[in-house]
């Protein structure tokens, strides 16, 4: 586990890892350190073949992440701001590309930069207190860390403008209802412990198959439909031939709960 001093704290829980946002006197707000931090974790995590998943969250029970830190953004110039945007970029990508589900516990609200970051994760798992919202057009900009092109792509055309232009809030249970996240996690529960329980098919899963249909869902999003079944397919080769599909046989056959070793 990293130091308590740092910007983004690191803990391993088995074959999970937990990354936690710890700034919470900024409201765990994305100042360039901790972009930069977070880059440095994920590319620690995304070379660890033994991980199933990874969740992020905030530090507190208030904030999950308030996005840009205005106190930082304000000695700004331009092309500082031009650069903290690349920095996003190429330091957060790894939420939505790593070879394992990178899910975000919005322990509270998700705001501006704040909910962009979640919406880079996998999956998004809300706090019954969360408030989420995308509030940019209204200081005159717009999301700039991806959430123009992701929150359509999760919760359909039409919400996304609703919540861009209108710079509309929801709570956790409207989130639910659009689709934004899959899960709430019931007051006076630890948003962070019910999300690892709620992994647990994952965390016990067959890793070859579970990373490859991983690789396929993603390559959806990316490609054209024939391009995507290829890219299925080609997952699909790889189970296939793993130890892992036979054990499934053998165990279903013989009525027992089948023991995964990702070969």
């Amino acid at each position: 586990m990293m130091g308590a001093v740092s910007a983004v704290d690191l803990e391993r829980r088995a074959s999970a890892a937990v990354v936690t946002l710890n700034r919470p006197d900024r409201s765990n707000a994305l100042d360039r350190a901790t972009v930069r931090e977070l880059g440095r974790v994920g590319r620690e995590l995304t070379a660890d073949a033994s991980l199933r998943a990874c969740v992020l969250t905030g530090a507190g029970e208030r904030v999950f992440c308030a996005g840009a830190d205005l106190k930082e953004r304000a000695g700004m110039t331009e092309a500082d701001v031009r650069e903290m945007l690349d920095l996003y970029r190429s330091e957060l990508a790894w939420l939505g590309s790593a070879p394992f589900p990178v899910i975000a516990a919005m322990n509270g609200a998700a705001l501006g930069g704040g909910l962009e970051l979640a919406l880079g994760c996998d999956l998004r798992v809300a706090a019954s207190h969360a408030v989420l919202g995308l509030p940019e057009t209204s200081l005159g900009i717009i999301p700039g860390a991806g959430g123009t092109q992701r929150l359509p792509r999760i919760v359909g055309t039409s919400r996304a403008l609703e919540l861009v232009l209108f710079g509309r809030r929801l709570n956790a249970e409207e989130a639910l209802g659009y689709g934004l996240v899959s899960r709430v996690t019931p007051a006076g529960t630890n948003v962070v412990e019910d999300t690892l329980g709620w992994l647990a098919p994952v965390l016990e899963g067959a890793p070859i198959a579970l990373r490859a249909a991983l690789e396929a869902v993603r390559g959806a999003l990316a490609s054209p439909l024939e391009a995507g079944l290829d890219t299925e397919r080609a997952a699909y080769e790889r189970c296939l031939t793993s130890e892992d599909r036979r054990e499934a046989l053998r165990a279903f056959a013989e009525k027992r709960k089948p023991v995964f070793h990702g070969r």
